[in-house]
């Protein structure tokens, strides 16, 4: 299969990042790639799809990298794992002999060793410059899941209907499910036996990138955990804090330390983000000089500097988000800057993933939440229009249409970036908008 017969079917079968903003997976094709990157680093705390998903499907998930490999003309490809994932691993070497061009390149078990830019550090000594994409150094990235969908988009023609997904937490099994696209949060808590607390809090993602959902929504391409936290438990907290109160307790308790520029991932590559910077002045209001604003343009937005690094409990990414947000807005272009030199005392600011997991208050929930891929059949389904970065997709169906698992429902929107969206259960149309697509079973 050649670049643009492989780009066709990942678009056709509706394949993006299975996990972050989604990014359509036909659109990282690139010839210019020497260097493909499996990112099985999963390094926030709780989730456990990934390295299941690695540990059951090396295989295919083996032989979609080597087909996009031979589809790019790339001359290998990494598989950045963390040595502790130790069945993930044995699965991937068990497979090495069939695959020549494969590797395994071991992560240290820090966060965020799972930010591409970080990832691509770590296992090939390359520094992405600042504010540009990783095919910049000759990298494309993907992660598990994606390559999963890739082998059955290439193998079998099939679409993206289905995602996997820990739920964990406050519950009363803690699991990983396989389940249809469209189902609400309500019924994804429910395959999980349910709440073991009654007042609670649900987190679409991980914990320290992770937004508060309501029961009521959907479960979408990029969903990769449901995490049931107390109310009062830090994650949510944080989530919940008002930016505007949280400004003000910048510019009255922010005292310039710098831990969270000294900690931040991005800076320690030699990226011009400074939070502490940032912090300074935003607080006082000073405007005159934009460095500090333009900067924030480079954040990966991890969370460290607001969730680990700052003992005044302040909130930099949060705010660094909304003028980041502010700027894009306004139009205003990425700087073109050089990156400094890798700081030689990165490797001794590594926050462990463990060390994290137990200052976010969340060793106790840190279950195994085995795989369980039994089918689920719900009564119906809201497909989302845009479950990725890009142009939604375009109805093709009309209210009444009957539909199967797998029948394209929408199509790739014609000269954009964007995708198809597949029926994940057998119905009959209920609904068509312009932002989603109701089925129910039939």
């Amino acid at each position: 299969m050649n670049i643009n017969e492989l780009k066709n079917a990942l678009q056709t079968a509706g394949i993006v990042g299975a996990g972050g903003a989604g990014f359509p997976c036909y659109a990282k094709l690139n010839e210019s790639a020497d260097t493909l990157i499996l990112n099985c680093a999963e390094c926030e705390p709780l989730l456990k799809l990934h390295r299941q998903v690695m540990q059951h499907y090396a295989r295919e998930i083996l032989t979609a990298l080597e087909a996009v490999r031979q589809a790019v003309g790339a001359k290998q490809v990494i598989i950045a794992i963390k040595p502790s994932y130790k069945k993930a691993v044995e699965a991937v070497k068990a497979q090495l002999e069939s695959f020549k061009s494969i590797t395994i390149g071991l992560l240290p078990e820090v966060y965020p060793a799972g930010d591409e830019v970080v990832t691509i550090y770590e296992t090939t000594g390359r520094v992405v410059p600042p504010g540009k994409l990783p095919i910049s150094v000759g990298v494309t990235v993907f992660n598990v899941e994606t390559m999963l969908n890739a082998y059955n988009a290439i193998s079998d023609g099939i679409g993206v209907t289905h995602k996997y997904i820990t739920v964990t937490g406050e519950v009363k099994n803690p699991v990983t499910l396989r389940v249809p696209l469209g189902i609400t949060v309500g019924e994804v808590l429910s395959l999980a036996g349910g709440a073991t607390i009654s007042d609670y809090a649900l987190i679409n993602g991980g914990p320290m990138t992770g937004n508060i959902v309501s029961e009521s929504d959907v479960i979408t391409k990029t969903s990769n955990a449901i995490l049931v936290m107390p109310q009062d438990q830090y994650i949510v907290r944080k989530r919940k804090a008002d930016p505007g109160i949280s400004l003000k307790r910048a510019m009255s308790a922010c005292c310039q330390c710098r831990m969270c520029t000294d900690l931040c991932p991005r800076n320690l590559l030699g990226h011009p983000i400074e939070p502490h910077s940032f912090m300074r002045s935003a607080s006082s209001g000073v405007t005159s000089d934009k460095e500090p604003y333009l900067g924030t343009m480079f954040c990966s937005a991890c969370g460290l500097c607001e969730m680990y690094s700052c003992f005044q409990n302040l909130s930099p990414r949060t705010l660094i988000g909304i003028v980041k947000g502010e700027l894009r807005k306004g139009g205003i272009p990425v700087p073109e800057v050089e990156a400094a030199p890798v700081k030689e005392e990165r490797s001794g600011r590594y926050i462990l993933k463990s060390r994290l997991t137990a200052r976010l208050g969340l060793t106790k929930y840190n279950h195994p939440a085995l795989l369980d891929e039994a089918e689920y059949k719900p009564k119906t389904v809201k497909l989302l229009l845009s479950q990725h970065i890009g142009a939604p997709a375009v109805p093709t169906v009309k209210k009444g249409d009957s539909v199967k698992v797998g029948d394209m429902i929408a199509a790739p929107k014609e000269g954009a970036l964007s995708v198809a969206i597949h029926s994940s259960i057998n119905g009959v149309v209920r609904e068509v908008t312009e932002k989603y697509i109701i089925i129910a079973a039939s």
